[in-house]
């Protein structure tokens, strides 16, 4: 079976870009076709100035959300990303793999490091090396595939390069993932600027719908979504962002298509309208079970115990390996202590 692998970063709160870009897939589609893993990617939430109460919060409602979205913990593994140490020690393995020049050509660092410098700011060293230790997500686990939006497929491709890197040099230990997107919804825009994606660490909240945003708030953002000039209701990234951006969250809320939509209005004041009602009744079950999940927080505890202690049997084998393969000495055991508890059966590693 395919085995799939993504994550989100609870660097602020998740937006409705992150649900149509991807959690809707995951819950939808990929838990039913694939041995999925879905992480709450914590530890990326390091490389930038943070407050520590913010993160674990954020941590919590992203897993909450998860669930909310309908993964189903009989069908995938739902866990966050520091409770699983092979994340970690398989981050330093690729460190030395990957080259100084690999880092550097990667578009967010170079877009990020040069907004905090503008504001004269510093630059964690973490920002420059995160991509190892995304690659370290995907290829712990044999991921075949990564779900991502457009803006990270250039990190799926630098953990396809340090994979085949790392076999060549070393001897085969790593399966060689391939990024995949969905076809409408994989990058939703701003709504106030529409050339700039919905992120959820993004500063211009109207521009932003959050999945927790209530009903009216929802309704507000998207009918003061910026247009463009002129009236024609057309699909074109180029020439028309605003009405495009309103047509593909349409299509991606209601299953329709962008192009089809677009014959089909008139005016933007009704695409704006039929955007809207669409947005908020898209995000009105996930809202309901999420403040369920609230009120049962000792079941979020267990899920999260539990897809720790999956995912930990999964990756610990394949890390193990990859630190062979390189040259490092195993730790001996306990004389007569035999496997140690916790540790997880040998895997087959050539799937």
């Amino acid at each position: 079976m395919t085995r799939v692998f993504s994550g989100v970063k609870p660097t602020g709160h998740l937006t409705l870009g992150n649900y149509l870009g991807a959690m809707r897939q995951w819950a939808a589609v990929d838990q039913h076709q694939a041995d999925a893993l879905f992480c709450i990617v914590d530890l990326h939430g390091l490389t930038v100035e943070h407050d520590p109460a913010r993160l674990r919060r954020l941590t919590r409602q992203a897993a909450t959300l998860l669930l909310a979205s309908g993964l189903d913990t009989e069908l995938c593994t739902v866990f966050v990303q520091s409770h699983v140490d092979e994340h970690a020690r398989l981050s330093w393995v690729m460190e030395c793999v990957a080259t100084d020049g690999e880092m550097r050509r990667m578009i967010q660092y170079r877009e990020k490091s040069a907004r905090e410098r503008e504001h004269g700011g510093s630059v964690r060293l973490s920002l420059l090396t995160y991509p190892a230790l995304m690659a370290a997500d995907i290829l712990a686990y044999a991921a075949d595939e990564v779900p991502v939006g457009e803006d990270q497929t250039q990190h799926v491709e630098l953990a396809r390069d340090l994979a085949v890197r790392f076999n060549h040099r070393y001897g085969h230990t790593f399966v060689v993932p391939r990024a995949t997107r969905p076809a409408v919804g994989s990058r939703v825009m701003n709504l106030q600027d529409p050339t700039a994606k919905m992120g959820k660490s993004d500063d211009t909240g109207p521009g932003i719908v959050y999945l927790l945003d209530e009903p009216d708030v929802a309704r507000r953002k998207v009918m003061r979504a910026v247009t463009d000039s002129g009236t024609e209701v057309v699909h074109d990234r180029e020439t028309r962002p605003g009405v495009t951006n309103l047509l593909e969250i349409l299509a991606a809320c209601t299953g329709g298509d962008p192009e089809t939509l677009a014959a089909s209005y008139s005016s933007y004041g009704a695409l704006k309208r039929d955007t809207a009602d669409a947005v908020v009744e898209t995000l009105r079950p996930l809202q309901e079970r999420h403040h369920a999940l609230c009120a049962d927080p000792g079941y979020v505890d267990s899920v999260l115990r539990d897809g720790a202690a999956r995912a930990r049997a999964m990756a610990r084998p394949i890390v193990d390996a990859a630190y062979a393969a390189i040259g490092l000495l195993p730790a001996p055991e306990a004389e007569g202590a035999g496997q140690a508890v916790g540790t997880a059966a040998p895997m087959d590693l050539a799937r």
